[in-house]
């Protein structure tokens, strides 16, 4: 949803009841070609086509939406859905923030992401996820911070195609246990691209994630470097973005990470080749 420059931004109700409009300028992809995209894939198992979602994005959107957040707005400006206490020129807003995370994801999805991830702490995750599966059925969605088994079972039955876990466990552990990929984290503070690239050279054969603290413009170079995928969270969904409701800003910041992302599989295609 394109929106104005001002900042406020008009809340819907949930998906089910008012469905969202994509940006003009970046257009759904039809029917037909959903369905040319599901028949290419069909031949894969359903953990096989999120592996392969992940790594043909190269880029993972994680999207965190806070419980509530102060905004500052004119008097005049008109919200839907959110409580207001006007002081003087400024107000404070609550956000019904399942519906900020719905937005934001929308917006990130519709500028190009394929590959997304809430995180659990989001109010509403699992009512957030189901909505954008509705909205984004060709998307690959999962939920992060996992930390137990009844929050996995959770975000299985809303329909996780994946799920992120933050815990620190040894790389082969994780591996032989059955993770068909493994989260590097802290990668920013292990040592960034020289850690995965050390990691890669005794385990070539593990597909890894390279998380935390990654801008915009290191995402190829930790692909090239090994990862098989980055995941992006302030870099697209900034805090000042998310507190002004900047979706245009969002959409933008998607749109760069996603192109950057195919770009970097692509050369690394090409270096396999």
């Amino acid at each position: 949803m394109a929106l104005p420059s001002a900042s406020y931004c008009l809340w819907r109700r949930p998906p089910l009841l008012s469905p969202p409009q994509p940006p003009l300028t970046l257009p759904p992809p039809s029917r037909r070609h959903r369905l040319c995209a599901c028949t290419a894939r069909s031949s894969l198992s359903p953990v096989q086509q999120t592996i392969s979602g992940i790594e043909n994005s190269g880029i993972i959107a994680c999207l965190r939406a806070n419980r509530s957040l102060s905004l500052s707005l004119s008097i005049g400006t008109i919200l839907l859905n959110v409580f207001l206490n006007l002081t003087r020129s400024r107000c404070e807003c609550v956000i019904d923030s399942p519906e900020l995370a719905f937005e934001a994801a929308c917006a990130a999805l519709g500028a190009g992401i394929t590959v997304l991830e809430v995180v659990r702490s989001t109010p509403g995750v699992f009512e957030v996820l189901r909505w954008l599966i509705e909205d984004h059925p060709t998307a690959t969605l999962g939920v992060g911070t996992i930390l137990n088994a009844e929050d996995a079972q959770n975000a299985i039955v809303a329909g996780a195609k994946f799920l992120m876990s933050p815990a620190m466990v040894k790389i082969l552990s994780a591996y032989d246990a059955g993770a068909k990929i493994v989260k590097v984290y802290p990668v920013s503070t292990l040592g960034g691209t020289h850690y995965i690239s050390a990691l890669k050279k005794p385990f070539p054969h593990i597909r890894m994630v390279a998380s935390q603290g990654i801008p915009r413009g290191l995402a190829g170079e930790y692909i090239a470097k090994g990862a098989s995928a980055v995941v992006l969270s302030d870099a697209i969904f900034s805090k000042s973005a998310m507190a002004q409701c900047n979706l245009s800003e969002i959409s933008k910041f998607a749109h760069i990470a996603a192109l950057q992302g195919r770009e970097a599989v692509d050369r690394r295609k090409r270096c396999l080749e």
